[in-house]
């Protein structure tokens, strides 16, 4: 597969701010800890917010975002749904508590209003999924997915999901393996020098650092990885991650990248893939598919059938019957849908009725022999 390298470079003025940051957060640290000691302590909101986020667990009663991995096969988790019971949330709001992000909960419900679910409504949580075709060490990201995968080394037998942004078109997620360098807490963040040139033609002039606080798009918590000038990070904009709205890096939920912050070690292995179109057995058996919408700038010599075949013929053999129909409406619905091609919840295949040159032939069969048993008589 030829894909298409596109880096975003912040320039080593950015990251000598954030690498300043990084020396200087011990000691600011240190002054919040010295205020906890007041009588009178303020929790902000984002912190009560994100502690109710975090409480909601996952249907297998692990904490947010982990699921164990099948002694057989590639299926995690499971689709489930919920019921609005507040009027004022938005689809968003409910799409955060249950770890899943903007596009994935849109495209699992279609028809329910983005911003006025309504009370009372029945919302799809499509929190199952096919673990990425690749070797399961550190962290992938599935940039067609927009999502990450982290195996823990210290949990055997734990995957953790959550899902991020990233890079738009014009500022795409490159691909390719590196590992964690740095982590910063409450990052500085330099605007780089293309940002604050269209924020001056806008007549919006931008500053040249944004220091810790909730302007900053970086949010709480950075991981520098070793390809330059890309991070995984917080942000200041939740309602944002699950899309592709970033200049290049990874965005995640402020309290998902503060618990990967405060697990991930430096050097972990990150492997940046893009494989819309996923295969995998589940542990009863059954063959499914799951496709996500392509990303354009990586189909240079992409076929999305052909690769959509060959990924399921690696998974299969000559004794086992698999719809193409069936792969082929994944591939031209990208919905993130689970489809069972084959196996106990695969559907019964229907007759096949036979096509009207053959239905001719048997017309024509019966008709000679009524002529033959008319002449016998």
């Amino acid at each position: 597969m030829n894909i298409r390298h596109t880096l975003f470079c912040w320039g080593p003025t950015s990251l000598a701010v954030l690498l300043a940051a990084s020396l200087s957060a011990p000691v600011m640290a240190q002054s919040d800890d010295e205020s906890s000691n007041d009588t009178t302590l303020e929790v902000s909101e984002t912190a009560i917010e994100s502690a109710e986020l975090v409480a909601v667990k996952s249907p297998n009663n692990l904490p947010r975002g982990e699921f164990r991995l099948p002694e057989e096969g590639d299926v995690i988790g499971e689709r489930y749904t919920v019921t609005v019971e507040n009027p004022e949330d938005t689809l968003i709001d409910i799409a955060r508590r249950h770890n899943i992000g903007y596009e994935e909960i849109r495209m699992a419900n279609p028809d329910v209003s983005i911003w006025v679910p309504g009370e009372g409504t029945e919302v799809v949580i499509p929190s199952r999924y096919i673990l990425p075709p690749v070797e399961r060490e550190g962290i992938v990201i599935n940039l067609s997915e927009l999502r990450l995968y982290y195996y823990p080394a210290d949990k055997s037998g734990i995957v953790e999901t959550y899902p991020v942004s990233v890079g738009r078109e014009e500022f795409a997620t490159p691909v390719g393996k590196t590992k964690t360098t740095i982590k910063v807490k409450d990052p500085a963040w330099s605007p780089p020098a293309s940002m604050r040139r269209e924020a001056a033609e806008r007549g919006e002039p931008a500053p040249s650092v944004v220091p810790a606080g909730p302007d900053n798009p970086l949010g709480r918590h950075a991981i520098l990885l070793g390809l330059p000038s890309y991070l995984i990070h917080g942000t200041n904009r939740p309602d944002g991650v699950g899309m592709r709205v970033s200049r290049g890096c990874i965005r995640m939920y402020p309290e998902d990248i503060e618990s990967l912050y405060e697990r991930v070690p430096s050097g972990t292995p990150v492997n940046l893939i893009d494989a819309p179109f996923k295969a995998g057995w589940a542990s009863d058996g059954t063959l499914f598919v799951q496709s996500y919408p392509q990303l354009e700038e990586n189909l240079d010599d992409f076929e999305p059938l052909l690769e959509a075949l060959k990924r399921v013929s690696e998974l299969t053999d000559d004794k086992v019957p698999v719809d193409y129909a069936q792969i082929r409406h994944a591939v031209e619905s990208p919905n993130g849908e689970f489809i069972a091609l084959y196996g106990p919840q695969a559907p019964a295949p229907e007759p096949e009725e036979p096509s009207p040159l053959e239905q001719g032939i048997f017309e024509e069969l019966e008709l000679t022999k009524a002529s033959s048993d008319d002449d016998e008589a």
